[in-house]
């Protein structure tokens, strides 16, 4: 494992910056004055310790042409949410809070306006930059004004592959790192690093250590091979899709073998890797939505803090905000809300899930060892799931009942206290009792 210490200790509240500020969604606002929105989380920074959060995870803040994953400008805060002195200031008061900042780095593909693309297209083959490209020439041969075919990213043509062969590129997304984790970031999610070769990744990334030793870096992986893409890449951590689709599947099916195997896997992957685990993020339905019965939402919440990974809430989840996404243009759209001024403009009914968050992130700040702990199923069956997380010389029993009617269900002797949850031991079984769609977190006695 090469990820740094501080890791271990790791909870990011994970945010899509041009929607948090309500930022226009098109490149005309690239035209108008540089609006400085990036401020607008500092008053959100103490609610993210409060939380239990130790980092603030951005999504795009580069110059972009629309939604931030179409990038221009890799040494530019998009002016839509300002500039450098404001993303220095953020940074400040982040640190200030003891806060982590990782930043998103779109390294798979650029926006059509990305000055090395634009300069091949005024150019032609004979361009410096068409090696940084997959690009496919006219056999008549090329004139001012037509365009090559080039590879692009998943069909979106507005969307330019980069060429991940070309030594100037990765030396190019190796300064760009650089130059962010100069200015105070502590690592980056690298966004669609799947669609990246691994091998790109291993001199990269072996580059930036070098000079920022404690950097952490995650890629996105949404399915393939977890580990050997870890180990290929010498990646820190990558997103486990997997679990995520596994939580919200077995809640709404009934159906906790599905669970009971994604969790099995997820210990084969913690023998390589600490795994970013997450309920929701930036591109998926959020899970009030997606859960079909709303009890279940802290069923979802127990599984993701009681098991090994870096857990990762996704902002408006601690709120319980609902919002689905669509595949159509604007289709995230309901998923990255603007967020209001302060967290006294929320809504009063999404308070009780916030602190359901905390009294779960207490837990697991107590028992910093379930970062990389394993979990042994103990009792399935469709409705019920107890397991123990240990690691490190702790042991915690989790307990879960997803149906309506009220359960017992058995635990190890050790298990003797109710540390989360409503569920109360029996004093004479070795069992506890769990209310419908109950769920209690035990600890063990030594």
């Amino acid at each position: 494992m090469t990820e740094p210490s501080w890791v271990q200790h790791a909870l990011w509240w994970q945010v899509y910056p041009l929607g948090f500020v309500g930022a226009e969604p098109g490149w005309e606002a690239l035209k108008q004055p540089v609006a400085h929105r990036l401020g607008q989380l500092i008053p959100w920074l103490d609610y993210v310790v409060e939380l239990g959060a130790s980092g603030l995870a951005l999504g795009p803040v580069f110059s972009s042409e629309t939604h931030g994953y179409d990038t221009t400008d890799y040494y530019r805060i998009d002016p839509r949410l300002g500039d450098d002195a404001d993303f220095d200031e953020l940074i400040t008061q982040a640190q200030a809070r003891g806060l982590r900042v990782l930043l998103d780095g779109v390294f798979n593909h650029v926006g059509r306006g990305f000055p090395a693309f634009q300069q091949v297209l005024a150019e032609g083959p004979q361009s410096p930059a068409a090696s940084w490209f997959g690009l496919t020439w006219p056999e008549s041969g090329w004139v001012p004004g037509s365009e090559p075919g080039y590879e692009d990213f998943e069909g979106h043509r507005h969307l330019v592959a980069l060429n991940h062969a070309e030594p100037e590129v990765g030396a190019y997304v190796a300064d760009v790192m650089q130059h962010w984790l100069g200015r105070g970031a502590d690592g980056w999610r690298l966004d669609a690093a799947y669609a990246v070769p691994a091998s790109f990744w291993k001199p990269v990334l072996a580059e930036v250590r070098r000079a920022y030793p404690e950097a952490y870096f995650l890629g996105e992986y949404i399915h393939g091979d977890y580990a050997e893409e870890v180990r290929t890449s010498t990646l820190d951590s990558v997103t486990q899709y997997e679990l995520w689709k596994a939580v919200w599947s077995s809640l709404n099916d009934a159906n906790f073998y599905e669970l009971s195997s994604a969790l099995e896997r997820h210990n084969g992957f913690l023998d390589t890797f600490v795994p970013l685990t997450f309920v929701g993020n930036h591109d998926v339905t959020r899970l009030a939505s997606r859960l079909i019965n709303p009890d279940h939402l802290p069923l979802a919440l127990t599984v993701l803090l009681t098991i090994g990974g870096t857990p990762c809430i996704y902002y408006g989840d601690e709120q319980a905000f609902r919002g689905i996404k669509e595949d159509r243009a604007g289709g995230d759209d309901a998923i990255r809300p603007a967020f209001p001024a302060t967290p006294t403009g929320l809504s009063q009914a999404g308070w009780p899930v916030y602190h359901l968050h905390q009294e779960l992130i207490s837990l697991r700040r107590r028992h910093p060892w379930l970062h990389r702990a394993r979990t042994t199923v103990r009792t399935l069956s469709n409705e019920h799931l107890v397991y123990g997380a240990s690691g490190n010389g702790g042991t915690l029993t989790v307990a879960l009942n997803l149906s309506a009617a009220p359960a017992e269900l058995p635990v190890p002797f050790s298990a003797a206290a109710v540390l989360a949850g409503h569920g109360k031991k029996h004093p004479d079984r070795n069992t506890v009792n769990l209310s419908g769609y109950g769920w209690a977190v035990l600890g063990n006695t030594r």
